[in-house]
């Protein structure tokens, strides 16, 4: 395993981070003890959580996936073994009423607070290593929305009020470092001036999508990363499974994300498929797996800090830990670069 200084913080990550947020929804109990257990023989130290999660979200099972992470931090005794991280979440326009007030849920105080409490107590710790925003906490372009447009009636807590929270919950020690999730350089920047200003705790990490689908970070915020020393947490590194190949010519595997969730097709457009058709094609000619080849291009980001991976089985999560071990040649890495350049992030 390879690891990264998480920020300016005294802590390393594994360059492999161990996602969740499919137990308990397409994962067990059993399943995501096993999970865990595997990737810490493999020298991940660095797990992401959410209290949103599992994905899809609803009220029968929210809070589960950190449950689950909590009786395995009770059953295993090694809480101090792992860098941990969860979210909370913000305001929603009405998809997430089961999670607290939906009328009143932002970055305040009040929520910060509450969602902070509840996380830990669902996580059997007394302490988070990274709490994120898992959005921003005013209207903006995220979740594959492209181009921003002002709302005048959009209202948010103030990035400055937010903060201030921040500092005073890492002030009492639950929490050690802060980050953001599904950032603009906006938003990171003026995170990162009110910190300066203020003499508040200074962002660690941004956590955005990132992957062979998905380059946008590269545009804005991957200089920021690496001058402020707060680099990315990628996660849909695969597009939701897609760039593993396993849904090419119309295939809907069983128990796979797409299949249950036709839904989700953030990464399934056409320019997409296109592009994920050349990308199969040039592992395969480099005899690569395709999942490997699309992680290992993002292990090697000089402003990566961790790829979050997922799995819903072992041999799943097998192969994709195995990623930072692959080394992809410059002949891969122009085949890679060409096909970019004909399908050009065809899911923002």
């Amino acid at each position: 395993m390879q690891y990264s200084q998480l920020g300016q913080t005294d802590l390393e990550v594994s360059r492999i981070c161990l996602g969740t947020m499919t137990w308990g929804e397409q994962n067990t109990q059993q399943e995501a003890f096993a999970q865990m257990d595997y990737a810490i023989t493999q020298g991940i130290n660095f797990f992401d959580a959410a209290e949103l999660y599992p994905i899809t979200p609803k009220a029968e099972t929210y809070g589960q996936t950190e449950i689950i992470i909590g009786e395995w931090f009770k059953a295993r005794g090694n809480r101090q073994d792992i860098i941990l991280a969860s979210k909370v979440a913000g305001p929603a326009d009405g998809w997430l009423p089961h999670i607290r007030d939906e009328a009143t849920r932002c970055f305040d105080r009040q929520n910060i607070e509450a969602a902070l409490e509840a996380s830990l107590n669902r996580l059997q710790t007394d302490y988070l290593d990274l709490y994120q925003l898992h959005w921003p906490g005013r209207k903006t372009n995220f979740f594959g929305k492209l181009g921003y447009k002002h709302d005048p009636e959009d209202q948010p807590v103030p990035i400055e009020e937010t903060l201030s929270v921040l500092n005073d919950i890492v002030k009492t020690g639950k929490v050690r470092h802060i980050g953001l999730s599904n950032e603009t350089p906006w938003g990171v920047t003026r995170f990162l001036h009110a910190a300066e200003k203020h003499d508040m705790p200074k962002i660690v990490s941004v956590q955005n999508p990132y992957s062979l689908l998905n380059r946008s970070y590269e545009i804005g915020l991957a200089e920021i990363s690496i001058r402020e020393q707060c680099g990315l947490l990628a996660y849909s590194p695969l597009g939701f499974g897609v760039l593993s190949g396993k849904y090419a010519g119309g295939a809907r595997p069983e128990g796979a994300r797409i299949t249950n969730w036709p839904d989700y097709n953030r990464y399934m457009n056409d320019e997409a498929v296109a592009a994920t058709e050349a990308y199969v094609a040039l592992a395969r000619q480099h005899e690569l797996d395709p999942a490997q080849m699309a992680l290992a291009f993002i292990n090697r980001q000089d402003f990566l800090t961790s790829n979050i991976i997922g799995a819903t089985n072992l041999e799943q999560l097998k192969s994709n830990i195995d990623s930072i071990n692959i080394e992809l040649s410059e002949e891969v890495i122009s085949g890679i670069e060409a096909i970019h350049k004909q399908h050009p992030n065809p899911s923002p």
